[in-house]
């Protein structure tokens, strides 16, 4: 039963893991930038997004929507970054609300945002971006 439940929804389970993935390069590196090197909150957490963008793009291309044409890839990227700017201006307007307004722990608080952030780009991702077939989810 849980095996064909995983089944049907192989790519969603794939979106979370690559977007696991990407969400702990991205705190990671905010740790870093922030606590270690003390960077303000919003530039750290700007950079740290910008290069987990990176993780996110390729594991969600050509893992979880097995999207490895070429010949669209570079429209896919700008799309796919269209939709990141938009998530890091959300990212630092949030960001900036809840640690500097709400006081809300800045691990927390991204993590609150990134948990927002992944259930539109999932809708964006598989509607938009990479677009695949019913037949396709299966793979």
């Amino acid at each position: 039963m849980l095996y064909g439940l995983c089944e049907k929804r192989k790519s969603v389970i794939k979106f979370i893991i690559s977007g696991g993935t990407a969400a702990a390069v991205d705190l990671v590196l905010l740790y870093i930038f922030y606590d270690l090197l003390l960077w303000k909150i919003v530039l750290a957490s700007s950079v740290a997004f910008i290069l987990a963008f990176l993780v996110s793009f390729s594991l969600q291309k050509f893992w979880t929507f097995r999207d490895n044409s070429q010949d669209r890839i570079f429209g896919q990227f700008i799309v796919y970054m269209l939709n990141a700017l938009l998530g890091l201006y959300l990212n630092g307007l949030f960001i900036h609300l809840l640690v500097n307004r709400y006081d809300v722990w800045y691990i927390l608080a991204q993590i609150i945002i990134n948990l927002l952030l992944g259930f539109w780009n999932f809708i964006v991702f598989r509607f938009l971006i990479f677009n695949i077939s019913k037949n396709e989810t299966q793979s």
